[in-house]
């Protein structure tokens, strides 16, 4: 079975190390100047010219108070009135951009993100995806994936409504932990009668699925107090789980500056808190996707790897990565063919440039052949958690093993470890190794390096 797992504590300590989550390949690290909107409207032309499938991504970046442990590109501000000229350069934007699609790249997935998408008021939010369904071809009768980022602070049964009534038919709850104290410390107090609220709206008004995220490693978090968490989230029955590990990088996100470190749970505690988080949703039902996600097996996702044909992409794991990707919204990251194109992280920059009819892309790049081969050997891994050598060496007229000949003693030693089995046909990660699996991935990538490797998380 895919979703058979085995906890290995020696094996993870030998291979907890920091790297990308890898929802691309090569990761925004490598983004520069050097591409900007003249390469996204080049990709956009061949994305026309091929009638491929749209999948819009809305970056709302404010938020009205501060999560301490928050690394997203976020405005936080009481004034409501801030997000007006906001919208106005957004939908500036999605003009911009739809006039180089054509009205048969019917749009199938949907996501608004950021910071707190629902932090529009009802007009706001009717206002824009009017605005996208002028401009795009969203699809009418529900059978889009149409997904919302909600904090249950910032809405209610009206705006559950209202969103169902706009075609939303997903919904993403940011939850974290359920302790009091624990939500102090992080600066986010959200009762569980608040989250419920939300989820049995999200259930009356028949949205297809409900995901919470939650997050382990936070301030004065324990075991025994997280698995209490875990418990009363299993109880609200979610389609889908994102546990995430906290990673501490107060000298890149300065909110975290506020976290006091002495109250981060220890390394040991963490391992603790994940293996009984495992073990928990496993009796539950759910099936370990990948990574940090879990799943009912009846979900999307879950279905999507029995067949084979997940993928991964900024959005993470989707059943949509055969779609181009179109990001809208300061910082929104498109992928478009071989291209990755980023708008400016800057929000008074990203509305100058847009106020001077110019598209906001500043950064990204252009995948090379190497980067195409490396980037389906890591979504395999990631997605399936297995890898058929004949299957890459067909797609890219190349030996598996003479090409990554450089590697083969690390593939080697990580077999040895029980980490992966190795065999003449291709590479399966074991159960032991599938929480492990960004470990393996790493192996593959060529521009990690122990330097750069700082900017990320830790695995586990």
């Amino acid at each position: 079975m895919l979703d058979d797992l085995r906890w290995d504590s020696e094996l993870i300590r030998r291979y907890d190390l920091t790297g990308p989550r890898y929802t691309s390949y090569p990761t925004a690290v490598q983004f520069h100047n050097q591409v900007g909107a003249f390469d996204l409207l080049h990709a956009l032309r061949g994305s026309r010219k091929q009638l491929r499938p749209l999948s819009l991504y809305v970056h709302i970046p404010f938020c009205a108070n501060i999560c301490y442990y928050c690394a997203c590109n976020k405005v936080i501000t009481k004034d409501r009135g801030r997000a007006h000229g906001y919208l106005q350069r957004l939908q500036q934007e999605i003009q911009m951009i739809a006039c180089h699609v054509d009205g048969r790249q019917v749009v199938e997935q949907l996501h608004f993100g950021g910071g707190t998408p629902t932090f529009l008021n009802h007009e706001e939010l009717r206002e824009l995806m009017a605005h996208l369904r002028q401009h795009f071809t969203l699809l009418d009768d529900h059978s889009g994936d149409y997904g919302i980022e909600i904090d249950p602070r910032e809405a209610d049964w009206s705006t559950m409504g209202l969103l169902r009534e706009l075609g939303f038919n997903r919904v993403s709850l940011g939850v974290q932990d359920l302790d009091p104290l624990v939500q102090r410390a992080i600066n986010r107090l959200q009762s569980l009668d608040e989250t419920r609220a939300i989820v049995e709206a999200a259930r009356t008004l028949q949205f297809r699925s409900v995901n919470i995220d939650l997050i382990y490693g936070l301030p004065l978090q324990t075991p025994d107090g997280f698995a209490r968490t875990v418990d009363e989230v299993i109880a609200l029955q979610p389609d889908r789980l994102s546990v995430f590990n906290y990673a501490h990088l107060p000298e890149r996100f300065m909110p975290q500056r506020r976290i006091d470190t002495a109250q981060l749970p220890s390394a040991e505690y963490k391992l603790q808190m994940f293996q009984r988080t495992i073990e928990q949703l496993t009796r539950a039902g759910y099936r370990y996707i990948g990574m940090d996600h879990f799943a009912l097996p009846d979900d999307d996702l879950a279905i999507a790897q029995e067949e084979g044909t997940l993928q991964r992409n900024f959005q993470g794991y989707t059943t949509h990565g055969h779609c181009d990707l179109i990001g809208l919204g300061v910082s929104a990251i498109s992928q478009v063919g071989d291209l990755y194109a980023q708008n400016s992280n800057d929000l008074a920059d990203y509305q100058k440039l847009l106020g001077s009819d110019q598209l906001a892309t500043q950064r990204g790049l252009v995948c090379n052949a190497d980067d195409r081969l490396r980037r389906a050997v890591i979504q395999q891994l990631i997605c399936h958690f297995s890898l058929d050598y004949a299957g890459i060496e067909n797609a890219f007229a190349v030996d598996f093993r003479g090409y990554f000949n450089e590697v083969w003693p690390k593939l080697l030693e990580m077999a040895k470890d029980g980490l992966i089995i190795l065999d003449s046909q291709g590479i399966r990660v074991t159960p032991a190794g599938r929480l492990l699996v960004r470990s393996v991935c790493m192996v593959f990538d060529t521009y990690l390096n122990l330097q750069n490797r700082q900017r990320f998380s830790r695995v586990i």
